[in-house]
């Protein structure tokens, strides 16, 4: 039988047999009858297990969070005033007929949702924090995202070709990362800053249009703005001028807050001089949102 999804079981499915797999997030026992809340990456759906059923109903007994389950089972709508309008699947529910237990779990370090748990004990299980739906929700966008920056670069006909990761140090604004050489002795590699030499022999080789979703690796101090890997998109094109190269920008933005956030963006983006910006702002990269700027009162006291 076709495996089915958690969180994507409704009242359409109401007396067919099912199988779903997923990891018990909540293991509840109420009155000789267990419940468990099976979670997959689509969502929860809560399955019941019943005394009638003493050979699953016992094994189940067992189970403990994060364990991964195989059931087998009818879906069944829930009764009258026991709905759960905070599940998507809350209407409806599994009668267990079958159960595997594909693997156990010891207790957790922490719970896979909770948000008050320490940053450093996350990063320490990192597989257990990206169980969680925020974290998985993250990396789908992060996926979504790549996948529109794609599709938008390709339309306007930009090539994505992959530069060397391992190559010679070049005088950029940081440290670069040494790896040394096992063939070559005392001969070391370095870390690409930024893909910056190889898209300029690109254009040199007449491609005319490329990108790069690419990893740079910068030997630097941990800052809130700075991190010793990283990921950005690399934009290289021929004969392009600033015109140009805004227009490509905006475009790019407009069609990621249109097809990610569905909210519209107007074309042209308000633009201003690099000179207007430190005379109003004091940087080169103003937040707009705050209606206070400086004002030159120097004719006023000289």
């Amino acid at each position: 039988m076709q495996r089915s999804y958690c969180g994507l079981i409704d009242l359409k499915s109401v007396e067919e047999n099912l199988v779903i797999k997923g990891w018990v997030n909540t293991r509840r026992d109420h009155g000789g009858v267990i419940f468990i809340d099976l979670r997959d990456h689509t969502g929860l759906v809560q399955v019941v297990f019943n005394p009638e059923e003493r050979e699953i109903f016992e094994a189940a007994q067992a189970i403990r969070s994060e364990y991964v389950l195989e059931v087998c089972g009818i879906v069944k709508k829930r009764l009258d005033g026991t709905d759960n309008p905070e599940m998507s699947t809350g209407k409806i529910e599994i009668v267990a007929k079958d159960l595997t237990i594909l693997n156990t779990s010891k207790t957790t370090p922490f719970k896979v949702n909770d948000e008050a748990t320490n940053e450093d004990l996350r990063l320490q299980y990192r597989y257990i924090d990206l169980r969680s739906t925020y974290m998985q929700d993250n990396l789908r966008f992060r996926s979504k995202l790549f996948s529109t920056i794609r599709n938008h670069l390709s339309d306007m006909e930009f090539n994505e070709i992959e530069t060397p990761i391992l190559t010679k140090p070049t005088p950029e604004g940081a440290r670069d990362y040494i790896v040394p050489s096992r063939v070559h002795k005392g001969s070391f590699f370095a870390l690409p800053q930024s893909p910056q030499l190889f898209k300029q022999m690109l254009m040199m080789s007449g491609l005319d249009k490329y990108y790069q979703i690419a990893k740079c690796f910068r030997d630097e101090d941990l800052r809130a703005d700075r991190q010793p890997e990283f990921t950005q998109l690399d934009i290289e094109c021929s004969f392009y001028n600033e015109e140009d190269i805004m227009h490509l920008s905006e475009s790019l933005m407009q069609k990621i807050f249109t097809e990610l956030i569905d909210k519209d963006v107007t074309l042209k983006f308000p633009k201003i001089s690099y000179k207007e910006s430190m005379e109003r702002y004091g940087c080169d990269k103003p937040d707009l949102r705050n209606p206070l700027h400086l004002v030159d009162i120097s004719d006023y006291l000289s």
